[in-house]
């Protein structure tokens, strides 16, 4: 029998570059004390004022490939460089004491979540998973321009990777066609809200 908490979930939500999953993220974060980060593991070097355990696991390359040759990561990927990986235990220890975990990937770590999920019971119940776009390339091309960070070059490859990304939105249990960052944060919270009202994650009414 599962010593985790029917109730408690594990909320994947991936989306394009610029599609707003930092943000309604951080709004969760900052609005409901349940919901907790998975700390990711990285190779990277510490940034001026990160924490080891709070921010990031920092690990070297050795013991992060380690890591990965003992199955201990959900998912893990190479960016820019560096090795990033989520932790099995990292999650499983945060739902066992009751917490809801947010997890932000993109979609080939959703993907490889999902497919462990498939053959642990723990993951499959908890697992909840939300994709975010805006309605169409056009608008998300704006949004990119809008935040005034990347060349006209980076933009046109942060499209082209979008649009890969986008069409995996079928392979998620929800959609949220971005609005407002208030519109976005609200239709999360209602498919949490939801979730939690599952037949199979509520304590069963008394009938004395």
């Amino acid at each position: 029998m599962s010593d985790i908490n029917p109730s408690s979930l594990l909320v994947i939500i991936s989306a394009p570059s610029g599609g707003g999953k930092t943000t309604v993220s951080e709004q969760l974060l900052a609005r409901h004390p349940n919901i907790v980060r998975a700390i990711t593991c990285t190779t990277r070097a510490p940034r001026e004022g990160e924490k080891d355990g709070v921010d990031y696991y920092f690990l070297d390359a050795d013991s992060f490939l380690k890591r990965v040759q003992a199955g201990h990561f959900l998912e893990h990927a190479i960016v820019h460089g560096n090795s990033y990986g989520t932790l099995k235990s990292e999650v499983l220890g945060k739902l066992r004491a009751g917490k809801d975990v947010l997890l932000t990937i993109d979609v080939q770590g959703a993907a490889a979540i999902k497919a462990k999920a498939e053959t642990d019971p723990d993951l499959k119940g908890a697992l909840v998973t939300v994709f975010i776009t805006p309605p169409s390339l056009t608008i998300l091309e704006e949004r990119l321009k809008s935040r005034g960070k990347d060349a006209p070059t980076v933009i046109q490859r942060r499209l082209g990777i979008a649009r890969h990304e986008i069409a995996q939105w079928k392979h998620y249990d929800y959609l949220i066609i971005s609005t407002t960052i208030p519109q976005d944060l609200q239709q999360m919270e209602t498919i949490l809200a939801a979730e939690k009202m599952r037949c199979e994650r509520c304590q069963p009414p008394s009938l004395d």
